[in-house]
């Protein structure tokens, strides 16, 4: 009896000894470190708002549930960013703010704290959007003068009252987010219809137009604000907004591959060009300019919004050309529409969807609105629903935060799609880090609490979400 005591004394010893070993750093190299599993979840009734908890791994294959299968090996496209479009009438309703309000909500935004979704992208407007105050382009001329074809009238004084300001706070934030321009019409004078909704961009004033796009990236430049691409038109097959104008995909063509490329590349820009800019029911119009060779020389790839088609079109045109990005720059959540539902749907098509059919860009529309979805130009969008809602200094926030939270706190920009399998009504889409974390987005659309297996190589993980919940999980 004593003897098989001073031997379990012994086993011990010599176990507390391996034990210590390892803690000093002999790990076995086969074995990763077990880190924790933590879950960000939101659901559609509000009860959990980016709520986070930890899990545990499990030991194995629980065969009631689905499993989701994640495949490192498998990898795909490389990940630019998720953010939304800072509309001028945002950045106005945000530099009204206090300034020590404003800073905490840009921090929430744009910083890297606990409490912060890092937002990595933004779109802003080349001149005028309809979420503006008022129409205006960079170079509106004086009454009585009918073109200016050196561009002589060219400002950006609109734009440093609010939309500049904000930028550099941000960039004071995040160095590193990425910034694109869109137009949403050229200036009046040089379009066919002389006026702010519609018409076409005159062919004689194509040349003086790109001209328009070098002096707009050099002048953001000379405000610190580097452009990393521009799209040529905010969806040019929409003449009916306030600003508009329409481009045939010959005429976008026509103008990248013999004036907006020829002339960032005579000037040194090396700002990308993004063609299409417009919704998914027309994966033919990038394809057409792509399958130009001349104009393809210039064209970094293709963007699209939501309103019509669907979001595999966005396969289509990365079938067709997979050596060109994907973009999906825009999509909105409006005041009659709810919670519940715009979180099913903009997780499955927006971040789910877009990832899943090759995008490297995921944006919601507006940052921010006021309590009455303003400020909007005369016939611009009336039901809009920001990010948040701005009333003087407080901020309130709505459903599109969440949407895009639950993708830009963990997939930062140099992240890489990795394979999944989908099993029925658990839609998802998995990442790796640039600092080797696994991030997988899950998406319960169902009225009932789905519980499931996610497996990579040796590790097992049984993860749960109430319905109409998302869950981020990372490890």
């Amino acid at each position: 009896m004593k003897i098989g005591i001073h031997i379990y004394i012994l086993a011990g010893l010599v176990w507390s000894a391996i034990a210590c070993n390892k803690s000093n750093g002999d790990v076995d190299p086969d074995t990763p470190p077990e880190l924790p599993v933590k879950v960000w979840t939101t659901s559609g009734n509000e009860v959990n708002l980016l709520y986070n908890k930890t899990i545990d791994y499990a030991t194995g294959l629980d065969e009631r549930f689905p499993e989701i299968t994640i495949t490192p090996a498998e990898t795909l496209q490389v990940v630019d960013g998720f953010g939304y479009t800072l509309t001028g009438g945002s950045a106005m309703l945000l530099n009204q703010m206090e300034d020590n309000a404003r800073m905490e909500l840009l921090k929430e935004f744009f910083g890297n704290s606990s409490n912060s979704i890092n937002v990595s992208y933004l779109r802003v407007s080349i001149g005028a959007s309809d979420l503006d105050p008022v129409v205006f382009s960079y170079n509106d001329l004086p009454a009585g003068m009918n073109e200016d074809l050196q561009l002589q009238h060219f400002s950006l004084s609109r734009d440093t009252l609010h939309l500049i300001p904000v930028l550099k706070e941000i960039l004071a934030l995040n160095p590193d987010i990425k910034i694109m321009g869109s137009p949403w019409s050229a200036p009046v004078w040089m379009k066919s219809n002389k006026n702010s909704v519609g018409g076409n961009l005159n062919p004689q004033h194509y040349s003086v137009y790109a001209q328009y796009f070098v002096k707009y990236i050099q002048a953001m430049n000379a405000h610190g604000i580097t452009i990393d691409a521009i799209t040529p038109q905010n969806e040019p097959q929409h003449g009916g907004n306030n600003p508009s104008l329409v481009m045939s995909a010959a005429q976008q063509t026509d103008f990248i591959k013999n004036h907006l490329g020829p002339s960032f590349q005579a000037a040194g820009i090396n700002t990308k060009i993004v063609v299409w800019d417009h919704n998914c029911n027309r994966p033919d119009y990038p394809i057409a300019i792509l399958d130009d060779p001349a104009a393809k020389a210039f064209v970094h790839g293709s963007a699209f919004h939501l309103y019509e088609g669907d979001v595999s079109a966005l396969t289509q045109v990365h079938q067709a050309h997979p050596d060109k990005a994907l973009y999906f720059t825009e999509q909105w959540t409006g005041s009659n529409s709810s919670f519940d539902g715009d979180l099913k749907w903009h997780i499955k098509n927006v971040i789910i969807g877009t990832m899943r059919n090759w995008s490297g860009v995921a944006l919601e529309w507006n940052l921010a609105n006021d309590p009455g979805f303003g400020p909007h130009t005369p016939g611009g969008c009336t039901q809009c629903k920001g990010a948040v809602t701005i009333d003087g200094s407080i901020a309130t926030k709505n459903v599109s935060y969440y949407i895009i939270g639950h993708a830009s706190k963990f997939v930062p920009p140099g992240s890489i799609r990795i394979g999944s399998s989908v099993p029925a009504g658990l839609n998802n889409v998995a990442f790796m880090t640039p600092e080797g974390k696994y991030v997988l987005i899950v998406l319960n659309e169902s009225a009932n609490l789905q519980s499931f297996n996610i497996h990579v190589g040796e590790r097992w993980i049984t993860g749960s979400l109430h319905p109409s919940t998302v869950g981020t999980f990372v490890w």
